[in-house]
């Protein structure tokens, strides 16, 4: 019989969690329809379930109506956002990720001090678009090592921060051509890759060795999920594929191989993980080992203005 190592930490973090629950309690006490900006989290199978009950998922707010009420992603908005969606008389929930909120803080802090910001990210990303329009005077996006070369800097001090769900090990070669370019740049007080990208990195890190195959769950649109892949086949698993759900695994994957590592990026919930294993058990992968490098235990609260709403109506 064929092992899978299962990676754990693995799925939800509590930046997804805390953005799904708000959307949910949301609905629960405002009922449909409920307004979304953009996907709540990157994953498919979230956001269907969630329409299912009655969320609408819009790219911007100009398709709300007026008065309604709409849930910012977990991605974090620009000021501008914040600013339409008062002027359109709308409800806002902003389920921020308070570790993004962390980057957009320091983004308008080191502007404000006169810094030039290298903002180390996918250009066009959600979580990038907002970071950047928090200070976009004062921000240079630099999309991995290979860009360093092409930052045009000036006479203002120079800082970097990061999108937060990069791959740890690309994000330090990047500040590490920035330093050689540029000795005196400044690294920000804390670490901008949030704990659940670095605690899932590790774990594949830790089981892509021993694998023949690694299966990381998530969506395309998922950067932290598409990092899996790469870490898993830096790592030296023989091969990695990602899957949005089990229907999508091919057996030709697994001709051959005798160990299977299974992973999932940070906004997939358990029941697609379940769905992968019960594959893979049918097709004689039934021996499951859970590999533990970390524990987590940071639970965010909601959103503020939902948690007035609830106790104002006696459910919190």
């Amino acid at each position: 019989m064929g092992k899978v190592l299962l990676a754990s930490p693995r799925g939800y973090c509590a930046g997804v969690d805390r953005a799904v629950v708000a959307v949910e309690k949301a609905l629960d006490l405002y009922g449909a329809p409920v307004y979304v900006r953009k996907q709540i989290v990157h994953n498919r199978h979230v956001v269907e379930t969630l329409e299912g009950r009655g969320a609408i998922f819009v790219q911007e707010l100009d398709e709300v109506p007026e008065g309604s009420t709409v849930v910012f992603s977990a991605h974090g908005v620009a000021p501008s956002v914040h600013v339409e969606a008062q002027e359109r008389n709308l409800k806002a929930i902003d389920a921020t990720c308070p570790l993004v909120t962390k980057v957009h803080l320091e983004a308008k802090r080191f502007a404000s001090e006169g810094y030039q910001i290298l903002l180390i990210g996918h250009e066009g990303h959600e979580e990038v678009v907002g970071t950047m329009g928090e200070a976009p005077e004062a921000i240079t996006i630099i999309d991995g090592p290979d860009h360093v070369a092409d930052v045009e800097r000036d006479e203002r001090p120079l800082v970097w921060l990061s999108q937060t769900t990069l791959s740890v090990d690309e994000t330090l070669l990047t500040v590490d051509r920035l330093q050689q370019r540029f000795p005196n740049l400044q690294s920000p007080p804390s670490d901008d890759i949030c704990y659940a990208t670095q605690n899932r990195q590790l774990a594949v890190k830790e089981i892509a060795p021993r694998c023949d195959v690694v299966v990381v769950v998530g969506s395309g649109n998922s950067s932290n999920s598409v990092r899996l892949v790469e870490v898993a086949l830096e790592s030296g698993a023989a091969t990695s594929y990602r899957v949005d759900v089990a229907s999508e695994l091919d057996r030709a994957w697994f001709a051959g191989a005798s160990t299977v590592g299974v992973t999932s990026g940070a906004s997939v919930p358990e029941i697609l993980v379940s769905g992968v294993l019960a594959q893979l058990d049918e097709w004689g992968f039934g021996d499951v080992e859970e590999v533990v490098s970390a524990q987590e235990t940071l639970i965010f609260s909601l959103p503020p203005e939902l948690r007035r709403d609830l106790k104002a109506a006696g459910r919190a």
